[in-house]
């Protein structure tokens, strides 16, 4: 049994005494920054506009729009949603079935979902995670586990996915915002793993299968490590020698004469100590006396060397070649390396930018983080964790 108060102007003031349920279609488009809108329409269909003619209690002449159309004095606050706003519409609908309007009164109910709960749980760990991929680009290509960082960040983001799915409605109308960032972030990811596999085949490259081509050497050797910063040591192996003497430990430059050995042209080869210093000496005795110079030097070893001395400086021309080769071949693979550093450090930028840019691009899509507008569900209810409080100076009613 319900109460209605009847006035003399033939107004009734009538307040339901139930609670109504409904159910509201859900855009899930910008969780877990989304805002739901909710309407709830009263009406009658047994008796037309000049029967019944519904108003809002809080209607004011002229107009059909009660901007606080549902009494918030007794509302619990709720943990997960804030209500924005809680208009009344007063509409006026006519049907082909009669010449009579109907009137309704629509009752929309805006809420804001509360994002902190997301934000600390979701959100962050997400986006730490995503730049956790920028540093497999500064991991060293010889530590071997850049592969292995990759793949560890992958099975992160798939353990967040699924988390995504159990907390979000199941719907196939939209791709949720988060959603849509953990998807770009595993491309990322996934890309990552592709690039650097790329780079570690070009790290651990070598002479004997692969030639650099001066384009190639031209790039990524002179004009992209100016471009992202990058200075490269020069490297002469023939710059600083080190000698046992009777000191123990010694350092000779390598720029000494090659009169001394011959054939061994490279100052950053080394010769047998007392068979090249004595020859050293001999040849100095002889240009003294004018009768040897740099030029013939190769004409005066058969004079003066036994073929035992020959012999030996056969095997240290075979051995100087040897390590010249075998620092040719060093030279090589830096500079693979080196190309390797250049594309990690290519990438580490462009990565870098990718995930400032899809974070910025994709979270600052939801509409209500640019919506300041305050809840009026704190302000209007009397009920708080301690119980009711006092009544507040304004509370309309349905």
């Amino acid at each position: 049994m319900t109460k209605a108060l009847l006035k003399y102007t033939g107004e009734v003031e009538w307040t339901p005494p139930a609670i109504y349920k409904s159910s509201c279609k859900i855009d899930v488009l910008y969780f877990p920054f989304d805002q739901q809108s909710c309407n709830m329409r009263f009406g009658s269909w047994t008796y037309n506009g000049f029967q019944v003619d519904l108003k809002h209690m809080n209607q004011k002449p002229g107009s059909n729009i009660v901007p606080v159309g549902i009494n918030l004095s007794e509302f619990y606050l709720s943990v997960e949603w804030d209500i924005i706003r809680v208009p009344a519409i007063r509409n006026e609908e006519y049907y082909p079935c009669c010449k009579e309007p109907f009137s309704d009164i629509v009752f929309n109910l805006t809420m804001r979902r509360k994002t902190l709960f997301y934000t600390v749980n979701l959100i962050i760990p997400c986006v730490g995670i995503t730049f956790l991929t920028v540093l497999v680009y500064y991991l060293p290509a010889d530590s071997g586990e850049k592969v292995s960082l990759c793949s560890s960040i992958l099975v992160s983001l798939t353990v967040f996915f699924l988390l995504l799915a159990e907390i979000i409605p199941p719907t196939s109308l939209a791709v949720p915002l988060l959603g849509k960032y953990i998807l770009f972030t595993m491309i990322i990811v996934s890309l990552s793993i592709c690039v650097t596999v790329g780079v570690l085949n070009i790290h651990f490259r070598g002479p004997s299968t692969h030639t650099m081509g001066p384009c190639m050497r031209k790039i990524f050797l002179h004009i992209m490590p100016k471009i992202l910063f990058m200075r490269r040591p020069p490297y002469n192996p023939g710059d600083i020698l080190y000698r046992e003497d009777t000191d123990g430990d010694g350092y000779i430059d390598g720029d000494y004469s090659i009169d001394s050995c011959g054939d061994i042209k490279d100052g950053s080869k080394d010769c047998l100590n007392y068979d090249c210093s004595n020859f050293k000496s001999g040849l100095h005795d002889d240009e003294h006396r004018g009768r040897a110079s740099v030029a013939d030097a190769d004409n005066v070893i058969p004079r003066q060397l036994t073929p035992e001395i020959l012999s030996a400086f056969e095997g240290v021309r075979f051995i100087a070649q040897h390590i010249k080769d075998a620092d040719k071949d060093n030279e090589i693979v830096e500079d693979w390396k080196y190309v390797s550093m250049v594309l990690d450090r290519f990438f580490l930028c462009v990565f870098t930018a990718a995930c400032v840019l899809g974070t910025c691009g994709i979270i600052f899509q939801a509409p209500s983080l640019y919506d300041n507008t305050a809840p009026i569900d704190i302000q209007m209810t009397r009920i708080t964790q301690y119980g009711i409080s006092s009544p507040p100076t304004v509370a309309p009613r349905l």
